[in-house]
């Protein structure tokens, strides 16, 4: 017995334990919900990893308008993809935007392909980019047509003014400088807008400045190989007989400057794919000149003032302009002291050619045989009320004879003075020779003649008054010295006489000068456009 119990009293029975079969649990509906969320979860993230695209890096000066996070790429309003980062490039000159393209847009990255930032923009009078002033700004592409594959671009600062899949082609233009022209300056076709200038650019060594055109179709079939293309900016004013003639393409080209072209109805070829440049000209006048195959540099030397020639003045040959005036200068000749104006010209033969239906006749005639026959170079008045000369090139029979100088590689046409020059040069004779005729003299003479005729007459008078056998000796004397008087007169009064052949020879130049204002005076009077435009040539 144990110390526990002492009194030994009997234990009590424990109860016997009965095991219970347990029963298997079973899953509540309520745990389905996490189960299908972490399923359609895990779909999702398969699914966003599988639809990812490409990672493309796009570089922009800067990063006006460009969130991370927030800015969408677009192309033709619908998104392809996001910017995921915004940072600086290594050597801080631009801004690199690191966006996540969808797989779809894969081939959208083309070697050629250009991106942009849109927003509100305000250029060459439009406006675009207004949507997004209440949407934000997003970067727009346009998808190029290369074979090549890239992933980083430099995005454009303006938006292209031709997408790359707009119907149509690009022609480059050559111009001397740009003139009013900027992007986005139309381009017409008989008056009518068919394109607009897309770019332009410096020509490294400064010579040139090349122009960027789209034409779009169907007016693209319109440029051929023979097409001429001019400044269409600002207003032509000419005056003419017709009155003032003003003339422009329309008001945008005032104000944006523009570009038109035009083609030869005749022309139905089109233009080669290797050569797609252009000459841009100036004005309509020159754009539409036949085309210059060949030149001729010469030199011409005068001996009167080229006040009113200017460089650019026009070389005519019988009232066709066959060349132009490229310098004027002055040169000292030590055998006459005297000083030479020359006047530089550069001739266009081929101008004379596409005026003889075909005839070659620049090849037939040698500048020696020309100036053999009389050719020779002249300064004329284009126009009386400015002033404006221009070079005549014409033949004159009666010129003296000349022959053609080459000095210093250059050769020398002959010239004869002007026609101002020498109408100066005979009224100057005129006056010399009328102011020779001694009138002070004559007069003097005439009256000292007829006071002498006078008195002679008043002594017959008296004479003959009181005539007698004492007076009629004195009156045979007065009647002798009266012809002396009168001898004396019809000597000075012949026609062989110096007195009468210089007052005739000073009347016959006084009838010259008033014959030649005459002709001049009705020549202007039947042709008052003269006075403006210049005396055209006869035929």
């Amino acid at each position: 017995m144990s110390s526990d119990n002492p009194q030994n009293l009997p234990e009590p029975e424990l109860p016997q334990a009965v095991p219970v079969k347990r029963h298997r649990w079973a899953p509540s509906l309520i745990w389905l919900i996490p189960v299908v969320a972490a399923l359609i979860g895990g779909w999702l993230a398969v699914h966003a990893i599988l639809s990812r695209g490409p990672t493309i890096t796009i570089s922009f000066q800067n990063a006006e308008g460009i969130e991370a996070g927030k800015t969408r790429i677009k192309y033709k309003d619908v998104e392809i993809g996001e910017v995921t980062s915004v940072k600086l490039s290594p050597n801080r000159q631009a801004i690199v935007a690191t966006a996540q393209l969808s797989k779809e847009a894969a081939d959208y990255l083309a070697e050629d392909s250009r991106f942009w930032v849109v927003r509100p923009r305000i250029s060459g009078g439009s406006v675009s980019g207004l949507g997004t002033v209440l949407s934000g700004s997003y970067i727009g592409m346009d998808i190029g047509k290369s074979a090549v594959r890239k992933n980083e671009f430099v995005g454009l600062e303006t938006p292209p003014i031709i997408n790359a899949d707009l119907p149509g082609q690009a022609f480059y233009l050559r111009a001397d400088n740009l003139g009013s022209l900027n992007t986005g300056s139309p381009v017409y076709f008989r008056r009518v807008p068919v394109g607009q200038v897309v770019g332009y650019e410096l020509d490294p060594k400064g010579g040139f400045v090349r122009v960027g055109i789209f034409v779009n179709a169907p007016y693209d079939r319109f440029v051929t190989a023979n097409s001429r293309f001019w400044h269409a900016s600002g207003v032509d004013v000419s005056i003419s007989a017709n009155g003032l003639n003003v003339s422009t393409q329309s008001l945008a080209a005032i104000a944006l400057g523009g570009i038109a072209f035009e083609t030869p109805l005749a022309d139905n070829g089109g233009v080669p794919l290797s050569d797609r440049n252009f000459i841009l000209h100036d004005t309509r006048e020159k754009a539409l000149q036949n085309p210059d195959r060949e030149m001729q540099p010469f030199r011409l030397r005068f001996h009167q003032s080229l006040r009113g020639l200017s460089v650019g003045a026009p070389v005519d040959f019988r009232g066709i302009t066959i060349g132009e005036v490229t310098a004027i200068g002055v040169e000292y000749m030590r055998e006459r002291k005297d000083f030479d104006m020359t006047v530089d010209i550069r001739i266009y033969p081929s101008r004379l050619d596409s005026l003889s239906h075909g005839g070659r006749v620049s090849g037939k005639l040698s500048p020696q045989q020309l100036v053999a026959n009389g050719v020779r170079a002249q300064l004329r008045s284009g126009n009386l009320i400015t002033g404006q000369l221009y070079v005549a090139l014409d033949f004159f029979r009666d010129a003296p004879p000349a022959q053609l100088v080459v000095r210093r590689g250059v050769a020398e046409l002959p010239t004869i003075p002007g026609d101002l020059d020498e109408l100066q040069r005979v009224l100057q004779r005129i006056v010399k020779k009328i102011d020779a005729v001694p009138f002070d003299s004559i007069g003097k003479e005439t009256e000292a003649s007829l006071k002498a005729m006078r008195q002679t007459l008043d002594s017959v008078k008296k004479l003959s008054e009181g005539a007698n056998n004492e007076t009629l000796p004195q009156l045979n004397k007065t009647l002798q010295q009266l012809q002396q008087t009168l001898d004396a007169t019809q000597k000075t009064m012949k026609a062989d006489s110096p007195l009468q052949q210089d007052v005739r020879s000073a009347a016959q130049e006084v009838k010259e000068t008033a014959r030649s204002f005459r002709a001049l005076a009705d020549y202007l009077d039947r042709h008052p456009e003269a006075l403006v435009r210049g005396k055209e040539a006869q035929p």
